[in-house]
């Protein structure tokens, strides 16, 4: 038959999966007049899922079509983040309540299988339990959340007594307000700094002399960022980093629920300084509570004019804790995968939408007020061993006292536990202890007088990361605790590079095993340190490495 003939019955429609027009009609009606610019990919399927309690495929299709993106795009960046549900044509709709059950290393060592095994055999219809990674409590673990509403030190009961009452929205912490900060005198330094009275050089000389570093975890000096960003071509921007991920962080929770607008001041102070006209928040979406009250505040301080011309944008995380690493996270802001961007160039050169942009740590800019008004020498006046500075510790495990401690930088692990922590638990003995969360390391007891600081941990194959220091006793298994946290990275490993992707499923499959081979895991640690493009699995295996070095015993 002839091609041209005519004769052949075309296809009714083209190929692929089609528009369906009540889908289109409901998503154009949750849109409204937002914008369909492309970075808002993530935020419009944060709308779906809450209005629908998940993404079905129709509504995929629609949201494609009003974005004007191809459906393969929406597609997988619905399917990168775990806090979405796809759910396709043939497949069920999730129950209407979800318990996610946190099981990261604290929250694992205080009960948590057993809370979760509880649950999934007690749970009845219309709920889903489910394992979860860090939600940043770990001072009031065993945590989880009932949709969006946490249960601290939970139990059974509670959990399920919360979910028949329907108890599923976030509570808004109890903050300082707008009016009592600014009585105090919050905003004023913001007011100098717009008005004259102030110049950039100036506050980046003094945070240069004050020391003070990003305290995210790579701690790269403040004023030197600063001074990098400035020297860019404009226009530039800021980001925000409020992905706290690491299993055992909670400091920046800490500071938002204490003090926000100290936040926002220092936020505000780091943009004049670098002259970025958009600044934008990107907040880990296991803080619902937080963004809600940001949301407040933020409008609160535009209206007041406080803002200014600063244009100021919250960008909502959707469970990936890759997105803390610093170029995955501008990936996501721009409504993309969290896969980490090859360096150089740096954010600073090449950051979010191509432009100059400045990144810091939440804690990072709660410190700048403090420094300017007391004077750098104050905050280089603090400090142990030789160190200077201060340094919010996450305190958690086996510990009388747990959660955020401030306490001079160069502290060691044994001092903080006794003097800030209460000493150990009641029938606990000290074993060992994670001086930087799950990527840090893992130390004996009888290594706790190293002060705890940058570039003090590394001689030692650990890293004090974001200073989160997870407390272990005699009553842990170190080789229970070394496979949790690599369960951990082989479920966030964001699939880019073989080394990781591949090598946190080896190391669990490994370390699973009766006996370890640990020459193989050494050569495996190896080859992912060396090979992987970012520090997730750069550093997956200091836990693994240290376990062999420190507690051969319980390898036995």
């Amino acid at each position: 038959m002839h091609p041209g003939s005519g004769r052949r019955k075309g296809a009714a429609t083209p190929k692929g999966r089609q528009v369906d027009p009540t889908a289109l009609s409901e998503i154009q009606g949750l849109l409204a007049d937002r914008s369909r610019q492309r970075d808002l990919l993530i935020e419009h399927l944060h709308l779906i899922q809450d209005r629908y309690g998940c993404l079905k495929a129709a509504h995929l299709a629609a949201l494609a079509q009003e974005m004007r993106l191809a459906l393969a795009e929406v597609y997988e960046v619905a399917t990168f983040y775990a806090h979405f549900d796809v759910v396709l044509e043939d497949e069920p709709a999730p129950p209407p309540i979800t318990i996610r059950v946190c099981d990261s290393l604290t929250c694992e060592v205080l009960g948590a299988q057993r809370l979760l095994k509880e649950l999934q055999a007690r749970s009845g219809a219309g709920i889903r339990v489910v394992r979860a990674p860090c939600m940043g409590r770990c001072d009031l673990a065993p945590t989880l959340e009932v949709g969006h509403h946490f249960i601290d030190q939970a139990t059974t009961a509670a959990a399920l007594s919360a979910a028949g009452a329907g108890e599923t929205h976030a509570a808004k912490p109890k903050i300082e307000s707008l009016e009592a900060y600014r009585a105090g005198g919050g905003y004023g330094l913001l007011a100098e700094c717009r008005g004259g009275g102030r110049k950039a050089e100036d506050l980046i000389a003094l945070m240069e002399k004050a020391g003070l570093r990003g305290l995210g975890g790579a701690g790269f000096p403040t004023g030197r960022k600063w001074r990098f960003v400035r020297q860019e071509a404009a226009p530039r921007l800021m980001a925000i980093n409020a992905d706290e991920g690491e299993p055992g962080t909670f400091k920046d929770r800490y500071y938002l629920e204490l003090a926000p607008h100290r936040f926002l001041e220092g936020m505000l102070v780091g943009a004049w300084v670098v002259e970025a006209a958009d600044v934008y928040i990107y907040l880990r979406d296991e803080y619902p509570g937080i963004r809600a009250m940001l949301e407040e505040e933020i409008a609160r301080i535009v209206g007041a004019g406080i803002a200014g011309s600063t244009r100021i944008h919250l960008r909502r995380g959707a469970g990936a804790y890759i997105c803390g690493e610093e170029s995955a996270m501008l990936e996501s802001i721009e409504g993309k995968r969290g896969l980490p961007r090859h360096k150089p160039p740096f954010p600073a050169q090449v950051g979010l939408f191509g432009r100059p942009t400045l990144i810091h740590n939440v804690e990072t800019v709660y410190w700048i007020r403090e420094i300017v008004e007391r004077g750098p020498d104050w905050f280089q006046s603090q400090g142990r061993n030789g160190r200077k500075g201060l340094r919010s510790f996450s305190v958690s495990g086996r510990v009388k006292s747990p959660g955020v401690k401030l306490a001079p930088a160069g502290i060691s692990a044994k001092e903080l536990i006794e003097e800030f922590c209460g000493g150990m638990a009641e029938g606990h003995a000290f074993k060992g202890y994670l001086p930087g969360g799950a990527s840090g390391g893992i130390l004996p007891a009888s290594m706790a007088n190293l002060p705890l600081d940058f570039g003090t941990l590394e001689p030692h194959g650990c890293l004090i990361g974001s200073a989160a220091v997870v407390v272990l006793s005699d009553q842990d298994d170190m080789k229970a605790v070394a496979l949790n946290l690599m369960r951990f990275f082989e479920d966030e490993s964001c699939g880019q590079c073989t080394p990781c992707r591949v090598g946190t499923e080896k190391a669990v499959k490994l370390m699973s095993q009766p006996r370890w081979d640990e020459a193989l895991l050494n050569e495996l640690a190896a080859a992912m340190t060396d090979a992987s493009i970012c520090g997730l699995g750069q550093a997956a295996c200091n836990p693994v490495k240290m376990v062999m070095k420190h507690f051969p015993e319980d390898l036995r």
